[in-house]
């Protein structure tokens, strides 16, 4: 049923003009939509993020959407590049900004409404092939960031 079809990620915005300003001109994501109550960027294959305005913008501090990637350090060093701040979570035991959750590296950024974005490299489960990794990248929370301690 519903494991057939892709899913788009939702985020809130006090601003859609400072939005687009990150997701377009600083993360370089391409706008598919764009009105006055919302933006939708393209992402990789099938999948969107969809940015939606709001009066009061997120109350919680966790992770709101995260990319799979096949090089973290690689896309770590790229958002540094461009003056994105990585962040530096000490409870995670983060290298460099990565930290090493087992299932996965994993890394996070902030945007400027305060939405906690995350990066992860997912890790083969063994006896798979290369690139055969299937997981969703999920954990029980406690291993995310957003238990209210933030640092940038």
């Amino acid at each position: 049923m519903l494991d057939k079809h892709p899913v788009d990620v939702m985020l809130l915005t006090t601003d859609l003009g400072v939005a687009r300003g990150f997701y377009e001109g600083t993360l370089g994501l391409p706008v598919l939509v764009a009105d006055e109550q919302f933006l939708t960027f393209g992402c990789g294959g099938d999948s969107r993020l969809v940015v939606t305005k709001s009066t009061t913008g997120t109350r919680d501090e966790v992770t709101k959407a995260s990319w799979r990637v096949a090089d973290l350090a690689g896309e770590v060093a790229e958002l540094r590049e461009r003056g994105v701040p990585v962040q530096d979570l000490p409870e995670l035991g983060t290298v460099e900004g990565i930290a090493d959750l087992g299932f996965a590296l994993a890394a996070w950024f902030v945007d400027p409404d305060r939405n906690w974005i995350g990066l992860l490299q997912l890790r083969e489960p063994a006896g798979q092939p290369h690139g055969a990794a299937t997981g969703t990248g999920q954990t029980d929370g406690s291993e995310v960031p957003g238990s209210g301690k933030e640092t940038s």
